[in-house]
């Protein structure tokens, strides 16, 4: 919605430049998608870690 209304403010101070910024999302939105695969490989990965990490301490809350 903020997208929106930052788009709408922006029509209403240059709408050649909100059309073109119109045209020109879906292609950035492309662009990043590689970025987004990447961000959730890497969050997965340190989740993994993170996990290994602590496995010793959940253990041993277990045991006690």
């Amino acid at each position: 919605m903020a997208t929106f209304l930052l788009w709408c403010v922006l029509f209403v101070l240059c709408w050649p430049l909100a059309l073109l910024v119109l045209l020109a999302y879906p292609f950035v939105w492309l662009l990043l998608i590689p970025f987004r695969i990447l961000g959730i490989a890497v969050d997965g990965v340190l989740d993994l870690l993170r996990a290994i990490v602590l496995l010793p301490v959940r253990m041993v809350r277990r045991l006690a």
